[in-house]
């Protein structure tokens, strides 16, 4: 059976029929009822899609579970369904970041997990709603799709649609952005996904001379990750890309506990060959961190662990059943950005989380997502030999 075929094989087709005008229903939701039916929305918009990947159901209870996600510790958030006729038709959230307005000082709210069938009334009502929710409480501008963060899933698909997502990247309809922006919604950046394939040697001989003469000068190493001291190291990971994307745009920090989180979700899926950590004279100065695309190895399960689906994703990350990748976090220390240290570094990581994971069977991985106006990123990126295959666009709105 052809993989896209695999990949739809017994998808219930729960298709949401367009509501009649002025039967969009919007309403909050409350209670554990309502947030599974908030969850399952996707299933009714991407039912003949075989591009979509359903996501895991216990995990998205997890991401929006108060207690479970250290988000709401710094953040309000409101999520909402439309129905027409009892039926869900769409969906949305609206958070207050405190996290986000502390560091840029914008008066912005975000929108995010935004999901609706093809139908103006729909996404208006929608849109509309979240609006208001965040104009209420003294917000001046409106900014997403963040689902629930910068730090999480960003950005609405806008170019790739012909490829799954990858692990923690979204999926769309291509009529989303053409409702958004008939609704005033204009882009404010572009975020990039690139596809390396392992077959190819990453690094020019050029780059791989410069490595070759920083280690020899300036005490350059380059280590993987030690399962051992496992906290030790992911936290100087967290440390290195809190400051390398300081001065990014949109920008958030992971707060400590967030970082122990973080910590925690990986740990199953990290591979230590798989994540380069290079120092300089013994400093933590740069990571690249590749990972198993756990989107390929759930695509067939229907967003269901039960009663089977837990041996199948356990035989398929142990069996090395997965050929797909993502390097979801990459960065180097700002004092050693610029200049030929700062390109050797980012090569240097690049290389090493390439070469764990083509030895570990994987044919290609995404590397994601890097912004638009980062140049010199995609200067690196492109000539170790990533070619860019998917746009996300974050859009936003005043709310005058």
């Amino acid at each position: 059976m052809p993989e896209q075929a695999k990949r739809g094989a017994g998808r219930e087709q729960v298709a949401a029929r367009a509501p009649a005008p002025g039967a969009v229903e919007i309403l909050p939701v409350e209670g554990k009822a309502a947030l599974d039916r908030f969850i399952r929305v996707p299933w009714r918009i991407y039912w003949d899609d075989s591009q979509w990947v359903p996501p895991l159901v216990f995990e998205r209870r997890q991401h929006l579970d108060r207690k479970a996600n250290p988000f709401f510790r710094h953040a309000e958030v409101q999520l909402w369904l439309a129905l027409s006729g009892g039926t869900p038709v769409g969906r949305i959230s609206a958070q207050i970041d405190q996290a986000a307005l502390n560091q840029h000082q914008d008066a912005t709210g975000h929108f995010g997990f935004l999901e609706a069938i093809d139908d103006a009334e729909v996404f208006a009502q929608l849109l509309g709603t979240a609006e208001a929710w965040l104009r209420q409480r003294g917000l001046v501008r409106v900014r997403g799709p963040f689902s629930l963060s910068i730090n999480d899933e960003s950005g609405l698909l806008v170019e790739g649609f012909e490829r799954p997502p990858s692990l923690m990247m979204g999926h769309a309809r291509p009529y989303y952005a053409e409702r958004l922006e008939a609704l005033g919604y204009a882009k404010v950046r572009d975020l990039i996904a690139y596809e390396f394939d392992m077959a190819r040697d990453p690094l020019p001989e050029s780059a791989r001379r410069l490595i070759g003469r920083l280690e020899a000068q300036s005490g350059l190493t380059i280590r993987p990750l030690l399962m051992r001291r496992f906290d030790e190291d992911l936290k100087a990971v967290m440390g290195i890309f809190n400051d390398a994307w300081a001065n990014n745009w949109g920008f958030v920090p992971f707060s400590q506990v967030e970082i122990a989180k973080v910590a925690k979700d990986l740990k199953p899926l990290i591979d230590a060959e798989c994540v380069a950590i290079a120092e300089v004279e013994g400093e933590p100065a740069a990571f690249a961190v590749g990972l198993p695309n756990l989107n390929e190895a759930i695509a067939d399960l229907d967003g269901a662990l039960l009663p089977f689906g837990w041996a199948k994703l356990l035989y398929r990350l142990k069996a090395g059943k997965i050929r797909t990748a993502r390097m979801p976090l990459m960065g180097v220390r700002r004092k050693f950005q610029g200049g030929t240290l700062g390109a050797a570094l980012a090569f240097a990581v690049i290389n090493r989380a390439h070469q764990g994971l083509r030895r570990r069977g994987f044919e290609s991985a995404e590397l994601s997502w890097v912004l638009e106006d980062n140049l010199q990123a995609q200067s690196i990126i492109e000539t170790a030999g990533g070619r860019p295959y998917k746009t996300y666009r974050i859009y936003e709105k005043a709310l005058a």
